[in-house]
């Protein structure tokens, strides 16, 4: 694999993921032929937001692997509760681990971490920007339970502004043939613009919909997601839009009988209790799904991996990113990096577009 760090799924080459998703489904047939893979190799956990799934399923991921852990699941119990900035404790921690696992509450953390890493960095989730291994979690649950990837009608329903996890899996499966996506949420909690954007490019058809229950009936997969209240700036605003989107036995009803419903979870009040036993639910199956491909992603890593501190990373443009959520946010030092496209600047680390007014 030529990827050093998963930042992003789009730094794994298409051939690179279609062996990954391979892999996996290799070691969930013969899983004990697996367990010392990684004898004598450290990763390292650092969860700055809370995790259940993501945090437990690395850490279970590595002890199968035969690894061993550090790190912690509280940056109130590190030197991060002492003012350390990012790069130092990433500069710390990577002469400790063989792999590093973050999870950030600000958008383009993981990216940030790897500049300073000497080991390899994957994201768990950088605020509500991307969440990479949920999407290879998706994509081994969906190479199982469709026996394919691509002539899919996805529906992605509930926050779809702020789920890390929609836009990541809306940018790989907009890299399969023929896919279509409805995007059901309230007007408010639509994908962000660069989602759209990539959708545009690969040339995918899309829509947009305010309906759960219209929708249901034609789509092959469903992926609910939860309205996260952690992402809104006051209580007012996610109870505006709490319990918008419910799946259940009714809606159900009117879906195809191999639709598969999917959740990154954790679930609130999206799905009811009675859905749970449809066997056309697949989120928790999904979680079981997501250790074998993190299994496998740490492998290549490894695999591809080197020990070495990166090149100094040089500034781009001399323009600060607006978005507040965004890495560069806090940790100022960080180099101006943007990509630039149809005369617009796009932060490297969030996506977020800076107006052309802005640009120097």
């Amino acid at each position: 694999m030529n990827a050093r760090n998963i930042i992003d799924l789009d730094d794994v080459s298409q051939s690179d993921l279609s062996e990954i998703i391979r892999f996996a489904g290799v070691i969930k047939e013969n899983p004990s032929h697996y367990v010392d893979y990684c004898h004598g190799k450290i990763m390292a956990t650092l969860f700055y937001e809370p995790s259940t799934r993501t945090q437990m399923s690395f850490q279970t991921a590595m002890l199968r692997l035969g690894g061993k852990l550090i790190g912690f699941d509280n940056p109130g119990n590190s030197s991060v509760s002492k003012g350390e900035s990012l790069k130092d404790t990433i500069r710390v921690i990577s002469n400790y681990a063989d792999i590093i696992v973050i999870r950030n509450s600000f958008e383009g953390a993981a990216l940030a971490a790897s500049m300073f890493s000497k080991s390899p960095v994957i994201n768990a989730g950088d605020g509500g920007h991307l969440h990479p291994t949920q999407t290879l979690t998706d994509l081994v649950t969906l190479s199982y339970e469709k026996k394919r990837l691509d002539n899919l009608t996805v529906g992605i329903c509930g926050d779809n502004k702020n789920g890390r996890t929609v836009h990541s899996l809306i940018k790989s499966l907009a890299q399969y043939k023929s896919n279509r996506f409805v995007l059901i949420s309230p007007p408010e909690l639509q994908i962000p613009q660069y989602v759209i954007e990539c959708l545009k490019k690969n040339g995918c058809e899309y829509s947009f919909s305010t309906s759960l229950e219209e929708s249901i009936s034609d789509l092959d997969v469903l992926y609910m997601t939860r309205i996260q209240k952690e992402r809104f700036p006051t209580e007012a605003d996610y109870l505006a839009q709490k319990g918008v989107f419910v799946l259940d036995a009714k809606k159900m009803a009117a879906a195809k009988p191999d639709l598969r419903v999917l959740h990154p979870l954790p679930r609130v009040d999206e799905i009811t209790l009675e859905v749970d036993d449809d066997p056309r639910a697949k989120y928790f199956e999904q979680t079981e799904y997501g250790m074998y491909a993190r299994m496998a992603l740490i492998i290549k890593v490894l695999e591809s991996g080197r020990s070495v501190l990166p090149d100094k990373v040089q500034d781009t443009h001399q323009v600060k990113c607006s978005n507040l959520r965004c890495i560069t946010q806090t940790e100022t030092y960080l180099p101006k990096i943007f990509n630039e496209s149809e005369g617009k600047l796009f932060c490297k680390y969030c996506d977020h577009s800076v107006e052309p007014s802005a640009i120097q």
